[in-house]
Formats: structure tokens, C-alpha cells, sequence
């Protein structure tokens, strides 16, 4: 009877400490969020690809990283990377506003944000203050709608905020809006999608340099997720550069 009383009870001590150990691995367990920012990110014939998608895999297969990548809204993205530990942004434009709430990866592609005005539209731009009697079309809390509204902009007023790139484009297209934000590639992407030919749909009236200060879009941490982690992901990033795996990919894609 003792000899039960104590199998019973060593049973139930290592059950305990197996479920422990399963709540420290998934609390350690990293989470990868993005959105649908063609061809940085985004799903075809239900698989996730583009860019940076094929980059960041890359790391992870050179760490030895086992995680899934879920694309959804910016915004819901944002919020994620903002408030939970282990949480993997990608692809994230580095700006001031942004520096202290994420820790920092590193560059996954290249990048260029423009102000776009219609090919037949007589809209000309020598300064941002331009830009204020228009109606703009902006990503909701994506890097360009966060600066525009960082010099004085609002949603609302000027700024015509969507959760979708591609509706920007529609909008834009149709006349609804004056000027459309956007990196340049994702830009070009909609544009030929729509089977439209860039250079009789779009001007490229303003360049944003404060946008384009860092080298390209990034991936990054929440804030809450060790530094070790960070780390071997910077490792695993600078290694696919070293040794040409980036280059092949960049190579696929621009």
C-alpha cells in the first residue's frame, strides 16, 4: 500500500514537472508576425513568401529556428511585437519614433518611400508642407502614416488610413485620394498587379528622407524577448550575408 501511495505520488511530481517544462519551452517559444507588403511579404497559393519572407526564413534555418510566420493586419502585427515577449516583427521600417520600443535585427531588404500623385494629376511637391492641402492614402500605424501624422497630419483630415495596401492603390487609382505613401517596391508591385504600367500611372512627387534614413526594412524584437535571442539572430543574419545565401535571394526578388 505504501509502495502505491509513493509510485502515485512520484507519478504525479513528475507529470507537474513536465507540464512546467512545457509552459518554460512555449513560454520561450518564438512568435513571427508580418502582413501583406508585396514582394516583401506575402501569401501566394496559400503560402507565404516574397523577400523579406525568404530572408528570414533563411535565419532561421541557419540558427537552427523552429517557428511559424503569421501575416495579418499591420496594425494587430504592430500591437503584437509592442506588448508580448518573443515576438519577431519583419518587414519594419527603423525610424526615430520606433528606435526604443523594439530591439533591433537588422536589415532584410531595401526600401525607398515616396509620395505618389497620379501621372495625370498637376500635383507638384517641393516641401512635406505641400502635401497638407491633399488627401493622402496611408496603411494604419504602418512607418508612413506614423510619420505623416508625427509633422502634423491626421487621420481623418488629410490622411486616409486603410489596413490594406492595395486598397491604397484602388483608392489612388480611382481618384478618391490625391497622393498615395509608399515604399517604392511595394508600389510598383500593386501597380503592374493591377496590370497597370508604373510609369503612365504614378509621378513620384516627394521623396521622404527621414523615412528612408535607415539602410532598409528591418526585422525585430519586442522589447521583452532576451538579448541572447536577438543576438543569434543578428549572428544568423550576418552569416547568410557572409556567405551569399542574402545575395541569391535579393537576386529572386529585385
Amino acid at each position: 500500500m505504501k509502495q502505491s501511495l509513493f509510485t502515485v505520488a512520484r507519478s504525479v511530481v513528475l507529470a507537474a514537472l513536465a507540464c512546467l517544462s512545457l509552459r518554460a519551452m512555449a513560454g520561450d517559444a518564438i512568435q513571427i508576425v508580418t502582413e501583406e507588403l508585396p514582394p516583401y511579404n506575402m501569401t501566394q497559393d496559400g503560402r507565404l513568401t516574397g523577400m523579406s519572407t525568404e530572408v528570414v526564413q533563411a535565419v532561421l534555418e541557419e540558427i537552427g529556428e523552429q517557428a511559424s510566420i503569421q501575416s495579418m493586419p499591420w496594425a494587430r502585427a504592430y500591437d503584437i511585437a509592442l506588448n508580448a515577449e518573443n515576438v519577431l516583427i519583419y518587414s519594419i521600417t527603423r525610424t526615430a519614433q520606433r528606435e526604443q520600443l523594439f530591439k533591433w535585427v537588422g536589415v532584410v531588404a531595401p526600401m525607398h518611400w515616396y509620395l505618389y500623385a497620379r501621372s495625370d494629376s498637376d500635383i507638384q511637391l517641393k516641401t512635406l508642407d505641400d502635401a497638407r492641402q491633399y488627401q493622402i492614402a496611408t496603411v494604419k500605424q504602418d512607418a508612413g502614416e506614423q510619420y505623416l501624422v508625427s509633422k502634423g497630419f491626421a487621420v481623418g483630415k488629410n490622411l486616409q488610413s486603410n489596413n490594406k495596401y492595395a486598397y491604397n492603390y484602388e483608392k489612388f487609382k480611382l481618384g478618391r485620394v490625391d497622393l498615395w505613401i509608399s515604399i517604392e517596391l511595394n508600389a510598383l508591385y500593386l501597380i503592374r498587379q493591377a496590370g497597370d504600367d508604373p510609369n503612365r500611372a504614378v509621378i513620384p512627387v516627394l521623396s521622404l528622407p527621414e523615412l528612408n534614413g535607415s539602410d532598409g526594412l528591418n526585422m525585430a524584437f519586442s522589447r521583452q524577448t532576451a538579448d541572447a535571442t536577438v543576438e543569434r539572430f543578428r549572428q544568423g543574419l550576418q552569416t547568410i550575408r557572409n556567405n551569399g545565401t542574402y545575395a541569391a535571394i535579393a537576386k529572386r526578388w529585385l
